[in-house]
């Protein structure tokens, strides 16, 4: 997940202040040079991350891992649910298939020992979604999901360990592996949208945080953009680095300056003669 949240941090305001949890997702990509490029999907954030279409290709898609048993069918249908839920602007099954397309993009040239595990794994990945949870709440009950799911779809238990493996290495996009650096590199691959579906980006994260205040969430995301900018890699396979890292630096420094300039009017307040009147005056 990526929002004012953790890794890319979400923002919860609790008790004594407001808690970065990050956030790993995946927008508009730049296209391959190596390899095919899946059609482009409609943009997420213009229609709340959720639609009929989306839901379809979504459906062969798992199907395709998962099979179209009964068992496998109502796995899915609880999962497009979870998705669906209205809080979701961003993290929406639009979202989701964006994630597994780039994932799908970058298999075609980045072998790993189980494909299926990278799929399946991100299809869980924001499973659990709840902008107010504790940092790494989320991907810690995706994970438990995933690996009960799975179970009971009687799938291999080294797939399954893998699976809930993968979801957990997006807490803190620091992969250790092969198949944990193409889905970290999916799920960060909205960075380097274009500008305009960036902000579209940027614009849905802010309403799933509607329940923190402007200057908690401008604090918050402030912190998050500038851990992303202190990584020494954003995107750790060199195919992904190249093609992505300069637009997606650009994107984050360009909301930095504009979070930091809002940040710095609203601590100045309001110019003189345009507060309330002094008393006695």
């Amino acid at each position: 997940m990526i929002a004012l949240e953790g890794a890319t941090g979400h923002v919860e305001a609790g008790g004594e202040g407001v808690q970065l949890v990050e956030v790993g997702v995946a927008h508009q990509v730049a296209p391959a040079p190596a390899a095919p490029r899946p059609a482009a999907l409609i943009d997420e954030a213009g229609h709340g991350g959720h639609d009929g279409g989306v839901e379809e290709e979504l459906r062969d898609r798992w199907a395709a891992d998962a099979g179209r048993g009964r068992a496998a069918t109502a796995a899915l249908d609880s999962l497009l649910g979870r998705y669906r839920e209205p809080h979701r602007r961003y993290h929406g099954t639009a979202h989701v298939l964006r994630v597994l397309r780039t994932v799908e993009e970058i298999l075609a040239v980045t072998p790993v020992a189980d494909p299926a595990a990278v799929r399946l794994a991100a299809w869980y990945h924001d499973a659990i979604y709840d902008p107010r949870a504790g940092a790494g709440a989320n991907e810690v009950a995706s994970a438990a999901l995933a690996e009960r799911d799975l179970t009971g779809l009687e799938m291999a238990p080294e797939r399954i360990a893998a699976v809930a493996r993968l979801v957990l290495a997006t807490v803190t996009h620091e992969p250790g592996s092969a198949d944990e650096e193409v889905l970290c590199d999916a799920d960060l691959a909205v960075l380097a949208a274009p500008p305009d579906a960036y902000a579209g980006y940027a614009s849905a994260v802010r309403a799933e945080y509607a329940h923190l205040s402007d200057a908690e969430f401008t604090a918050g995301r402030i912190a998050v953009l500038e851990r992303l900018l202190a990584l020494p890699a954003l995107y750790r396979l060199p195919e992904d680095d190249e093609r992505w890292t300069a637009t997606a630096r650009a994107n984050l420094t360009a909301e930095l300056s504009l979070l930091r300039a809002r940040a710095a009017s609203a601590s100045a307040g309001p110019p003189p003669g345009d507060g309330p009147a002094a008393p006695g005056s």
